[in-house]
């Protein structure tokens, strides 16, 4: 068991949360302080874009904890103060509010912020999806309004766009790419989210960028202007394309950033100094490649090898990713790497009854499954990726090979889910 007489963890969302309590039911006894930007107590993400979006939550159901729960946690919460500098040598994180904490052990659980538009900063009825105030923010001008357009074709964008059809409104999905989750899922099962899509009433403008927005005399959104010049109008519009890890605060501290806090195997980025969750790119050594995987799955998992390393183990995080996606009445279940180059074999199921299992090979090789409504039977074939594989890259090569995942992207490359 390790000596650490002080743990702080640097934000206090799903990852920061799992990690302080991954260290108490291992038995940590020590000093401990979860450090988060927004004053809401910890909560959880995926069920922003959809249930407490469409209205059938209110905020204090998408809570991680009750106040019990996190009083039995016996941790100090700063919450409404985000962290403005790291001095790593002291392990010593400044906030803006101009608090100074130290601890023996850091732990970097920032997550990610959303891409913006250029043009969108001071217009109104534009909004992003990352935190619960911004879900509640979009809710409440969904509520007086009309026509949504939706600018962006990953999963985020897809979700929202599900939910706001629900909620009867005339939506458009707007992207890039041929159909949604494209460049994730490969053709087949895009085409078919598509379908879904369209069936539902969702106007789909995809295949073009979009370049900007169009703004009333009052400042109001008026429209979103795509590449070859149709202006699609709104009353409201989601910008959903992709998040950054939030790693600004980070800069001039020493540490390793390339599109978030690069890690070795351990998810260490320096003495004493861990990473867990969106903001962290580690090493996953059974795929030689560096990774950073944006999804709550990967936020609980990463905790528990963060927590064991802290309290002086020796343990290499080595995870079959996973994400989930429900839109509509589809639930989508992502196991591994999947992509648009991918082989895809449906296993099981038949894609016209809207229920199967598609099995991704790359080089012959399993990469990925994907269940569409139909979980168990993805779970059960989940297991011919977890064969052990040779490493291909030492984890710090001055040019690794990035595998990267995004929460909500809509770029043409392997792309998941915050799910």
């Amino acid at each position: 068991m390790s000596t650490l007489a002080g743990v702080l963890v640097v934000g206090a969302s799903a990852a920061g949360l799992a990690t302080a309590e991954a260290l108490r039911r291992k038995g940590y006894g020590g000093e401990l302080t979860l450090l988060g930007d927004e004053a809401h107590p910890p909560y959880d993400r995926p069920p922003l874009s959809k249930q407490v979006l469409g209205g059938t939550w209110e905020p204090e159901r998408s809570r991680l904890r009750t106040p019990e729960a996190l009083d039995a946690l016996d941790a100090r919460l700063v919450l409404g103060d985000a962290a403005a500098a790291l001095d790593v040598p002291t392990r010593t994180v400044r906030t803006t509010a101009g608090l100074s904490l130290s601890a023996d052990a850091v732990v970097l659980a920032t997550g990610a912020r959303p891409r913006l538009l250029p043009d969108q900063a001071g217009i109104r009825g534009v909004h992003v999806l990352r935190t619960l105030d911004d879900a509640l923010a979009l809710r409440a001008d969904l509520r007086d309004s009309a026509r949504l357009v939706v600018v962006g074709d990953g999963v985020l964008g897809a979700e929202v766009a599900a939910t706001a059809r629900g909620m009867g409104l005339d939506v458009v999905l707007a992207g890039p790419q041929q159909a949604p989750l494209a460049a994730q899922l490969g053709p087949l099962v895009a085409d078919t989210l598509a379908e879904l899509h369209a069936e539902h009433g969702v106007r789909l403008r995809l295949g073009t960028a979009v370049t900007g927005l169009t703004a009333a005399p009052d400042g109001r959104v008026t429209g979103v202007r795509l590449a070859d010049g149709e202006v699609l109008p709104a009353d409201v519009v989601l910008v959903a394309l992709g998040a950054v890890p939030a790693t600004d605060w980070l800069r001039g501290s020493g540490l390793r950033l390339a599109d978030g806090v690069v890690c070795d195997a351990h998810c260490r980025a320096e003495a004493g100094i861990y990473a867990v969750g969106d903001v962290a790119r580690w090493h996953h050594e059974r795929l030689g490649a560096s990774l950073r995987l944006e999804n709550r799955t990967n936020a609980a998992e990463q905790a528990g090898v963060v927590a064991d390393n802290l309290l002086g183990g020796r343990c290499s995080y080595v995870p079959v990713p996973y994400f989930w996606t429900d839109q509509f009445r589809a639930r989508l279940q992502i196991h591994g790497l999947p992509g648009a180059d991918a082989e895809v074999t449906i296993v099981e199921g038949e894609v016209a009854a809207r229920r199967f299992v598609a099995l991704y090979r790359r080089g012959g090789e399993a990469v990925g499954v994907l269940g569409w409504n139909m979980p168990k039977q993805a779970r059960a074939h989940r297991r011919q990726l977890a064969e052990p594989r040779p490493e291909r890259s030492p984890a710090n090569d001055a040019a690794p090979q990035q595998v990267t995942q995004h929460v909500t992207a809509a770029r043409a490359r392997t792309a998941t889910a915050d799910r």
